[in-house]
């Protein structure tokens, strides 16, 4: 047996190329398959698909390209087809050395589609010096391209533009599109900052603030008419996590900062904090609202309050544990109690000073679990019921083929003309009526064993997860990774669990239980 020509299709879609409808992932699988069609190898062929969405071209560590590459070392790639050399790689050197020296080691042909360049028709040469320019010009545009969107977003911030859409609290855009103090509120920023700077915590600000009725930031921009700002979660209640931002935030003193982040790797959204001596920063880019001597004074007092190198603590029930009054996330002092850090700014809230201690609600949270097992006994009828529905299907099954070999039987009496034209179509008729009917009643019966099956399997899983559950001492990370999305703290000593799926234990999705233990003081 001939061996099959392997054609590689190499596709890249960076970030850049998502309004470029000629570049979309479609139209470059089209045009290549286009090419590797027009190959006189085509008959013979085996088409694979490499592609990188979302990666740069600057450099090859992309995914793709690299299990492409990896193929061709391993001698299975015959030829590969790209758009254009661009798609494949905008640095020359690199891309230049893989054309001209690795592909032809491993007797790999190159094909670039839009520069008509294909290594077949060079035997060895460099190409062209057209295609090395090509190399150059593909390499020079990229880095062009983000030199100049670059220094114009630079530019217009020079200018005094505010590039955001939102400016910070205390600020507002101006009809120039430049960022000028909101006298509004301009002033509880700058008593913000005069509170800190005479020694209160990120917490004590925060009940001043809530005893003065300030508004939230959410809240003060919804009364401005914004009312896409959900405020429902802060319950007017400013956090600490937002007063240190606003400490942290050197636009207050009238320097922008920008590239701050970037992305952790190519092609993804999550995003890191830079160094601050890479950040860019213009200083007088705006109207400061508070000086910079009162900015250097309350950083340094609240960096007072702050761990140096804190560490991430690790435990069971981390990320999971809510106040059921206000829906936060519940915090967890000295390593052995969960609080809610929102109901400590004012005593009139129904979750304030309540408390959980960890080892007390883990047990509480294992023993929940197990008093919602009791569903899950009966998976041996469900076997039963299976079986019994399997057996019933293949009855049906049988059936059908049965009318559907009658059918045939008479078309051979008619064919041999053992039977007359208007008998078999008088007795086709009846058949096909049978049928018909013995299609609709299969089909609901099929229907009816893949539910139970699905029951079945779900019972199966969840007597998996009982077993678990019943041989665990203790509540483990595996089991509430598998079952628990969050535990919600409620006062009256009552907790709620939301599971990961639905019907986990053949109960509704979220399941409360008063427990008695005392764990909330």
């Amino acid at each position: 047996m001939k061996q099959k020509y392997v054609i590689a299709l190499y596709i890249r879609l960076s970030v850049e190329d998502f309004k470029t409808e000629s570049l979309s992932i479609p139209n470059q699988k089209l045009l290549l398959r286009e090419k590797a069609m027009s190959l006189q190898e085509w008959d013979n062929s085996e088409v694979l698909e490499f592609v990188d969405n979302g990666h740069t071209g600057t450099n090859f560590e992309r995914p793709a390209v690299q299990e492409l590459l990896t193929m061709v070392q391993a001698g299975k790639i015959n030829c590969i087809i790209v758009k254009d050399l661009s798609r494949f790689g905008r640095n020359s050197i690199e891309t230049g050395y893989f054309i001209e020296r690795v592909f032809p080691l491993y007797h790999t042909r190159f094909i670039s589609v839009s520069d008509d360049f294909d290594t077949a028709n060079f035997k060895g040469d460099t190409g062209g010096i057209d295609i090395a320019f090509k190399y150059l010009i593909s390499e020079c545009y990229s880095r062009d391209m983000s030199m100049k969107t670059k220094s114009a977003k630079y530019a217009k911030m020079r200018r005094g533009e505010y590039q955001s859409v939102i400016c910070p609290y205390g600020y507002r855009k101006s009809a120039d599109g430049r960022m000028e103090p909101d006298e509004d509120v301009a002033g509880i920023v700058r008593q913000i900052f005069e509170w800190a700077a005479d020694g209160n915590t990120a917490a004590e600000i925060t009940r001043k603030l809530y005893s003065l009725k300030i508004p939230t930031l959410g809240e003060y921009r919804r009364d401005k008419g914004k009312d896409h700002y959900n405020v429902s979660r802060t319950h007017g209640v400013w956090s600490s996590s937002t007063v240190l931002r606003m400490l942290e935030d050197q636009r207050y003193i009238g320097t922008y900062v920008i590239g701050k982040r970037k992305v952790q790797e190519i092609g993804s959204r999550r995003m890191k904090l830079k160094d601050e001596n890479e950040w860019f920063k213009i200083p007088d880019h705006h109207l400061a609202i508070v000086s910079k001597e009162l900015f250097e004074k309350a950083n340094a007092s609240i960096r007072r309050f702050s761990l140096p190198n804190k560490k991430r603590r690790d435990y069971l029930l981390r990320g999971k544990v809510f106040c059921g009054c206000c829906d936060h996330a519940m915090s967890l002092r000295n390593g052995a109690w969960f609080y809610c850090r929102h109901s400590e700014v004012a005593e009139n809230f129904p979750c304030h000073g309540v408390r959980v201690k960890m080892a007390d609600l883990e047990q509480a949270v294992l023993e929940t679990i197990r008093a919602q097992m009791c569903p899950v006994l009966g998976i041996d009828s469900s076997k039963d019921k299976l079986d019994l529905q399997t057996i019933q299907q293949a009855e049906h099954e049988e059936k059908l083929r049965s009318i559907q070999d009658s059918k045939r039987r008479l078309y051979e009496q008619y064919a041999l003309g053992e039977i007359d034209l208007e008998t078999y179509r008088e007795q086709k008729a009846v058949y096909d009526a049978e049928l018909v009917q013995a299609k609709n009643v299969h089909a609901a019966i099929t229907a009816q064993t893949k539910q139970i099956q699905s029951d079945y399997e779900a019972r199966l899983k969840q007597r998996e997860i009982v077993q678990e559950v019943g041989n665990a001492d203790t509540l483990t990370q595996a089991l509430i990774d598998r079952l628990i999305s969050k535990v919600y703290i409620f006062p009256g000593d009552r907790i709620e669990i939301e599971y990961v799926t639905q019907d986990v234990f053949g109960v509704k999705e979220t399941e409360e239980s008063d427990y008695e233990g005392s764990f909330l003081l």
